[in-house]
Formats: structure tokens, C-alpha cells, sequence
């Protein structure tokens, strides 16, 4: 599918990626997708962002019965599945019959505690508040337009170090340390707008935690066409300074109306 053709569906695409429900090639195609468009990945991470929390705010659940007498089926199946490999090493003779269907009956059993645990988390999660929820999310996100600006920094090898997103409404930049790179005890990194025709401008310095926000004001990012990352003394340089070390991350400022 082309999303750029039909890019009202792509909110669609990125909740069931995020779910776990996009599957097989299509799943492919959306990660494949998500590599090359800053859109995609930023639309994947709000799904994710989103439904994370679901874990922390739901109560407790007691699985209905049939889990556990599928679950005693599956512990069994595997385990007759060792005795017969110990008795076949031990040259015992064993007339396997239907048994050499053990993976097909394993396999559905699995299969039945998957779809009855995803029957149990949704009937009774998804389908009361946070469902709602979610629903009410997705209208909102649909129905008030507003100005996001989203950026993926990568090195020098093209490889994604960092996601920064910024909310005008709470003058509030969002970054999310997607990268490996852990900088050193006594060095900081700093973050740097680059408009045109000016020299860079520090947005802030970056904590050690992979998630942290800054507020800056729109007018500091508004028109800039890149963000950078430099590796500077422990609690950075003052702006007018500029970057005093080597730029490790970069990438382009995305605005874009949602």
C-alpha cells in the first residue's frame, strides 16, 4: 500500500504494528516503511507510547479456566515429547501411531492459550475504559490539528540514536534515546539548532536517562531545518560558545500538521 497515496490510513497501520496485530509481510513492509519515513516511525511511536502505560493502570485478572487446562495440556504434550526422545536414544522400540502429530496438537494448544488470553486482556481491558480511551485518543489526534515537529538523529552511519519530537502547546521537546551510545561519566551531550544563517543555538543539555524533556520555546525551532548532537564537558558549553566537540548525531526538523 502506498501512504503516501493514502496517508489517512497510516494511524490505522501504526496501532495494529504497536498492538502486535500487523503480521507476516505487511509488518515487514510497515518496518521497512519505517526506516526511510520520519512520519511512519513517529506515528508507530505514538501508538507505542500510548499503550504503554496500559500495562501500569490495569487491575489484575484471573484467566478464565480453559487457559489453565490448556496450558496442563501443553506442559503434558512436552513432556511426552522428551520421554519419546529419551526412549528413541535409548533404542527403545515405541509405535509412535498419532504421536508423530505431537508438534500439530503442541502448536494448537499454544495457539488456543494465545487467543484465550488475548480474548481475556481485551473482553476486559480494551473493551472497557482504556478501550475507550484509546478511542477517544485516536478521535482527538484525528479531529484537532495542530503543529508537531519531529526529528530522527542518527551518526554517521546512518544508524537512529535518538527520536526528539516537540509539542508547542506545552513548549515541551521530547527525547527518547533509541540508540546504544552511552557517552562518558565526565562529558555531556548537547542539543543544537541550526537555522540558516546563524550559528548553532544549545536547546538544553541531555541527562544520562533514555527518556527526558526540555522546554524550549517554538520560536527556537520554528524554521530550522536541523538539530544536532555534540559531545561537550560534563554539563555542556554555554550557546553563544557553540559546539566545542565533534558533532556525533544529526537530522532534519520535520514540521508537519497532524
Amino acid at each position: 500500500m502506498n501512504l503516501h497515496r493514502h496517508p489517512d490510513r497510516l494511524p490505522t497501520l501504526a496501532a495494529h504494528y504497536a498492538l502486535g496485530t500487523l503480521r507476516g509481510p505487511a509488518r515487514r513492509r510497515f518496518e521497512a516503511l519505517a526506516r526511510s519515513d520520519a512520519d511512519v516511525r513517529f506515528a508507530a511511536f505514538e501508538w507505542q507510547s500510548w499503550l504503554s502505560g496500559l500495562n501500569e493502570t490495569q487491575a489484575s485478572v484471573t484467566p478464565d479456566p480453559a487457559v489453565w487446562t490448556r496450558l496442563s495440556n501443553l506442559i503434558a504434550a512436552d513432556q511426552a515429547d522428551v520421554a519419546m526422545a529419551q526412549a528413541a536414544k535409548a533404542g527403545t522400540s515405541t509405535s509412535l501411531g498419532w504421536w508423530h502429530h505431537l508438534g500439530l496438537w503442541r502448536g494448537a494448544s499454544f495457539a488456543g492459550v494465545v487467543a484465550t488470553l488475548g480474548a481475556v486482556w481485551l473482553g476486559q481491558n480494551l473493551n472497557q475504559q482504556q478501550g475507550q480511551k484509546i478511542v477517544a485518543l485516536t478521535q482527538q489526534v484525528q479531529s484537532t490539528p495542530r503543529v508537531e515537529y519531529v526529528a530522527v538523529l542518527t551518526d554517521d552511519k546512518a544508524g537512529a540514536s535518538l527520536l526528539v519530537t516537540f509539542d508547542p502547546k506545552k513548549n515541551e521537546l521530547t527525547l527518547q534515546r533509541v540508540g546504544n551510545y552511552v557517552e562518558a561519566s565526565d562529558k555531556s551531550l548537547q542539543l543544537w539548532a541550526l537555522p540558516p544563517g546563524k550559528g548553532p543555538q544549545s536547546l538544553g543539555v541531555l541527562s544520562g536517562q533514555k527518556l527526558m524533556h526540555l522546554t524550549v520555546a517554538q520560536t527556537q525551532v520554528q524554521a530550522v531545518p536541523t538539530l544536532a548532537i555534540s559531545l561537550e564537558p560534563k554539563g555542556g558549553v554555554p550557546s553563544e560558545r557553540g559546539p566545542t566537540g565533534p558533532v556525533l548525531f544529526k537530522g532534519a526538523l520535520i514540521q508537519k500538521a497532524l
